[in-house]
């Protein structure tokens, strides 16, 4: 059957489904409950899917496949980050001074118990990078002649944090290529490997979900494996919390920065860094900050004024997360992104950078037109996407093995508009 068929037939599918249940569609935020049904059943109901997206206020200029930068706030977190934004701005200082924080804790306290961490195990960002860069920043156990290593999918910022981390402690880089493809024990193997070949290495950076591929590499198994070889890792979880379902614990790891406006919707400006309560020392105090003792997590990092509203946003944020529910957001996400990446994945003219293993991807997943590895070419592919066919995404470069273009669906995103795309990379591979 050749792939047109097969769209055909896929959209029959899904348009039949959506005229059934038409009447049993509401205004509610979310459906009703999902009674025994499993989450991978849920995920491709678009009748329980259809009131979720009525929820995002979406621009209808393009198919917005670029959703790795930051998420939509859903209308009632929108509306909320609104009241939230008027009401610091009336009160002014006279409330922050007297009652934010008082408003604040509770939410804290909140983050910390849906991550399953104590609330002295986690403090409040800007975003996952100003999180890493306070990890790596004040991480004191090197010393000269140790090393640091990360890998080409890590993210840019924070390898040039390594490089500049080993630099002031006299350390050297292990810089390393991830295979394509690669299996989840062959992740695994390439680490060892790499540890094994570099017995200096005492801190190793590692991306939970890259933001350059969409690869997710099996955290747990490798920070294990590296404690065997006295290595601390530092996880990069800027893409993974929301995307995928799991707690601090299902990472095993000691020290680790998220973002809350990615995957956890919240407004832009909102992170956290989480060091494991044993673990404190070994990451100093920020520089400007001298406590006495050790001192505590929010001694590791100094951002200044923030935005109040932001983070007294996160509850809203948290109640809708919760409300469609963790691990149906996964399990639909990871839906919309088999629909383009399994359908090409067969077409000798493409390479699809993330395995079918779904213990290896969530939503964000990568392709490359065979032997289309320059910036500027992909960069051209992106472009005929938005030209030709309405379709947004975004090149990708720093991958050992060539630039790539990445494709990134949500929540909001549908089937058809995962076929839409079908159809445009195939036009595509007949000009490239």
């Amino acid at each position: 059957m050749d792939f047109t068929r097969r769209l055909v037939m896929k959209g029959a599918a899904v348009a039949a489904a959506s005229f059934t249940t038409e009447t049993a569609c509401t205004a509610a935020p979310v459906p009703a409950s999902a009674g025994e049904r499993t989450v991978q059943d849920i995920a491709s109901d678009e009748a329980f899917w259809r009131p979720i997206v009525a929820q995002y206020d979406v621009t209808p200029d393009v198919v917005n496949f670029e959703n790795g930068y930051w998420g939509l706030m859903a209308k009632p977190v929108l509306e909320a980050f609104v009241r939230n934004t008027e009401k610091v701005n009336r009160h002014n200082s006279w409330y922050a001074r007297r009652d934010y924080y008082s408003d604040i804790q509770p939410i804290h306290a909140r983050i910390a118990d849906f991550l399953g961490a104590g609330q002295d195990e986690i403090v409040f960002t800007r975003n996952a990078t100003e999180s890493l860069q306070g990890l790596v920043g004040g991480y004191n156990r090197l010393k000269p002649g140790d090393a640091v290593m990360y890998s080409d999918l890590d993210y840019d910022s924070i390898q040039t944090a390594m490089d500049t981390k080993a630099e002031g402690e006299g350390a050297s880089v292990v810089r390393i290529a991830i295979p394509e493809p690669v299996t989840f024990d062959g992740l695994i193997d390439t680490y060892r490997q790499a540890l094994e070949a570099n017995p200096n290495v005492r801190l190793l950076l590692l991306t939970h979900i890259s933001h350059r591929t969409g690869l997710m590499i099996p955290v747990r198994e490798i920070v294990k494996m590296a404690r065997g070889f006295n290595v601390d890792c530092i996880v990069d979880a800027a893409h993974s919390w929301g995307q995928i379902d799991f707690r601090v614990e299902d990472l095993g790891a000691d020290f680790i920065g998220f973002n809350l406006h990615k995957w956890i919707g919240a407004p832009i400006g909102a992170g956290l860094m989480y060091i494991r309560r044993d673990r404190l020392t070994d990451i100093s105090p920020d520089i400007s900050e001298r406590p006495e003792g050790v001192g505590m997590i929010y001694h590791r990092i100094h951002t200044g004024t923030t935005n109040f509203a932001t983070f007294l946003t996160l509850k809203d944020a948290l109640d809708f997360h919760e409300l469609v529910g963790p691990a149906r957001k996964a399990a639909r996400v990871a839906y919309l992104r088999d629909l383009w990446a399994e359908e090409m994945r067969d077409d000798d003219r493409i390479e699809i950078l993330t395995p079918p293993d779904r213990r290896l991807h969530a939503a964000i997943t990568s392709f490359r037109f065979r032997d289309v590895t320059s910036v500027e070419d992909n960069k051209a592919i992106v472009k005929a996407l938005v030209d030709k066919h309405r379709i947004f995404t975004v090149h990708r470069d720093g991958v050992a093995n060539g630039a790539c273009v990445r494709v990134t669906p949500t929540l909001y995103n549908t089937p058809d508009q995962a076929f839409q795309l079908v159809r445009a990379l195939h036009s595509l591979l007949a000009e490239f």
